[in-house]
């Protein structure tokens, strides 16, 4: 079976395919990360935190962890192999408890946060501090 089209035609049509498709992927990929940020630049407001650290790479996973343990520093915990999967859990589940949420806002955070990142921020509900769990 033959074609009309001269290969180099073919060729052409082809990469203006996948050049539109990852023109278009990048699009979703770009606002997906700017609705992220908005997400916790609004929820670093709530707990009365700054804003703009939700711009600084770093700095803003010490706010997110000074907001859910009252310490920082913790965030260190999160680049070591395989303690970071268990210490971004339990900071997920703090989250969800220092914004008045249950167990399953935090399962919800922790496996679809680009969901329930934007939820938590935009909903009316209030930052109660640290929050501790009962000894």
């Amino acid at each position: 079976m033959t074609s009309n089209t001269p290969p180099m035609a073919s060729i052409f049509y082809q990469m203006l395919d996948i050049g539109f498709t990852l023109i278009v992927f990048g699009i979703i990929i770009f606002a997906i990360c700017i609705l992220q940020i908005v997400s916790k630049w609004k929820i670093f407001s709530k707990a009365g935190e700054h804003g703009w650290a939700a711009l600084i790479p770093f700095y803003s996973t010490y706010v997110l962890y000074k907001i859910t343990w009252e310490n920082g520093l913790f965030f260190l915990l999160s680049y070591i192999p395989c303690l970071n999967i268990i210490v971004t859990i339990m900071t997920n589940m703090k989250l969800a408890a220092v914004f008045g949420k249950g167990d399953g806002f935090a399962i919800g955070l922790s496996l679809l946060g680009i969901i329930f990142y934007p939820i938590l921020a935009f909903d009316n509900s209030e930052y109660d501090g640290p929050f501790y769990y009962p000894s």
